[in-house]
Formats: structure tokens, sequence, C-alpha cells
């Protein structure tokens, strides 16, 4: 277990530095902590607590337990399934060769009974309930185990087999090995047979190798990834600070100048209003020249002065029949039924007098 870190209040940089590589997962920046110390200060102590991913002290020792305990479950799980694909390939890889190739009779009865033995060995752990399975699960087929080894080839034969198995196992799995070691590096397939056998002893402290520097590589890409994140958040902030200070300089600006921008505006639109009514002046007069001469206007003077008097003399006999109106309305309701009398009698006089006139000039065409 690695140790804890520690933090010291001297150099306020070091410390907010120290804070960013202990909580790189963290989207916090330099300012923060700066704008923050008591939450600079909670990070500092949280620091000693836990580790870079989060987890606490105890809980990192259990995980690592159970992280040892799956690896060698899985060692021992890929081992067997290994064993068991090796020998699945060696039966496979000899059917291929009876189609192509004749096949000593010996050989085809040694992967005849190791087929054979896998099957029943397949069978016989279907049929053995495990402790993950109801052990009240009726038989598969109404089989059990004892029935299912008895379909095992002879004793003799699987003797034979389990003696030249681990010699033909070992030629499978180097034939495999010589086959990824090929496929590793392509320029060493030309190679001789012992070279590759003293290249091969190395394979895995070179793939042990070559893995571990892909995890680096791995460790420093995100690490980079991490480095870019905050420089791309760092790079984001000066620009939006150097845009707001574009913006107040912009604005600053405008305020300075707007004044007399709107002086020279306003002062621009005085005048040109001012010669727009002169030009309106000037248009006035000159339609009233062409419309009006001086004999018109002298013409116009005297209909108006007539128009004047006939107003004048119209007003006067307005206001002596008013004043007459209003002596008839003293009379009363009665005086007003005998002046619509007169004035229906007044009216047929008319009609009448029309008649007699039309009719006389009728008479005398």
């Amino acid at each position: 277990m690695s140790a804890e870190p520690e933090f010291t209040l001297g150099n306020g940089d070091s410390l907010h530095q120290q804070v960013l590589a202990s909580f790189p997962l963290c989207d916090i920046t330099e300012e923060d902590l700066t704008q923050n110390p008591q939450f600079c200060k909670l990070l500092t102590t949280l620091a000693q607590h836990v580790d870079q991913t989060g987890l606490t002290v105890p809980l990192k020792t259990e995980l690592d337990k159970a992280e040892q305990k799956l690896q060698s479950q899985r060692r021992h799980w890929l081992r067997s399934e290994s064993l068991h694909t090796g020998l699945q390939e060696m039966i496979q890889d000899h059917s291929i060769r009876k189609h192509h190739a004749t096949v000593p009779p010996d050989q085809n009865m040694f992967y005849e009974t190791m087929e054979k033995c896998l099957l029943v060995a397949q069978c016989i752990r279907q049929l053995d309930p495990s402790n993950t399975t109801n052990q009240d699960q009726p038989p598969v087929l109404g089989l059990n185990s004892q029935q299912v080894m008895e379909l095992l080839p002879p004793e003799k034969n699987v003797q034979r087999m389990k003696q030249g198995l681990p010699r033909e196992l070992e030629n499978h799995l180097k034939k495999k090995c010589l086959s990824l070691l090929s496929y590793y590096q392509p320029e060493w397939e030309n190679d001789s047979e012992g070279l590759k056998n003293t290249k091969l002893s190395h394979l895995s402290a070179q793939l042990d190798k070559d893995k571990k520097r892909s995890e680096c590589l791995k460790e420093t890409c995100r690490e980079n990834t991490v480095l870019l994140q905050r420089q791309t958040q760092l790079y984001l902030s000066e620009l939006i600070k150097c845009i707001q200070l574009l913006q107040s300089l912009i604005l600053d600006h405008r305020l300075r100048i707007q004044t007399d921008l709107d002086g020279k505006k306003l002062e621009y639109l005085e005048g040109k209003c001012e010669l727009v009514l002169q030009k309106i002046k000037t248009e006035i007069v000159d339609i009233q020249l062409d419309t009006y001469t001086a004999d018109s206007i002298s013409a116009h003077r005297k209909i108006r002065e007539k128009l004047v008097s006939e107003l004048k003399a119209c007003q006067v006999e307005k206001q002596s029949v008013e004043i007459k109106l209003s002596s008839f309305e003293i009379l009363g309701k009665e005086f007003g039924h005998l002046a619509e009398e007169y004035c229906r009698l007044r009216h047929e006089i008319e009609l009448k007098n029309w008649a007699l006139k039309e009719f006389t000039q009728y008479n005398n065409k």
C-alpha cells in the first residue's frame, strides 16, 4: 500500500499543484482553489485519506485483495479452459488431417479415445450438479454419472492415450506458440528451429514488457488528456476574459464618441430639415406665381369683398329672422299650427301657379 500523501501549507502555488495532482478527475482549477481557501484546505485533508480515484485506504485494501482473489480464480479457470480448448483443437486438426492424408491406426485410436473421454467428462460435468444448482433437480434423461462412465473406451486405450497425451499436447502448444511468434514478429518466420525456440523462451518476457509499455502509454495518454482538458478550460476562461475586456473597451469607446456623433447627426438633420422647408416654401411660391396673375388676384379680391358684404347682409337678415321667430314663439303652440297651415297653403298656391303656367304654355303652343 502506497504511503499517504503529505501536504505542507508553505507555498500556495505548490499546494495548489499538489491538490490538483491528488484529484486529477475533479474539474477544478488553481483559480478555484485560490478563491476558495477553505475548500482547498478541505481537499488537502481529504487527500490524506483517499487515493486519486476517490477510494478510501481501507476500501482500496479490500479492493486489492478482491482483485488478487479474482485474478487467482481467473488464472485457474484460464488454465483449465486453455487445456480443454487445446485438446479440442487437437481433435479438430486430426479430423482435418484424416480427410487430406492417411493417418496411422494407432494415432487414429489415440484421438478417438481422447475425444470419447472428453465427451464423457463433459456429460458427467453436466449431470453432476454443482453448489450453484438445485440439488433436487431431476437428472437429465434419467441418467447418472455412473451410467455415463460406462461409455468410456477400454482402460487399455485410455492408459495408452494418457501416456502419449503430454507429448502430443506439448507439440500442439509449441506449434501454437511458434504461430504466435510468427504473428508477433513476421521477420522471424524464416529463422532456424533452434533460434525460434530461443526467441520463444523470451516471448513471454517480451509480451510482458510490451504490455507494461502499452499500459504506460495509456497512463501517459490519460494524463495528457486530463492536462489538455485543464489547459482547454484555462484557455477558454482566459479567452472569455479577453472577450469581456474587449467588449468593455468597445462600450467605453462608443460612449465617449456617441455624444459627438449624436451632436453632428443632429446638426446634419437640422440643416437638412431647414433646407427641405426652404425648398417647400420656394415650391409654394412658384406654384402661386404660376397659378395666380395680377388680374386674377384683383378679381379674387373683388369677389371676396362682394362675398364678405353678402355674408354680412345675410348675418343681419338672420338676426332679424331670429328676432321675429322669438316673437312668434311667445304666441304659443296655436300660432305654430297656424304657421304650419299657412306654409301648407303657400306651398299649394305655388304648385297651382306652376301648373297654371305650364298649362298656359302648352295651350299657346
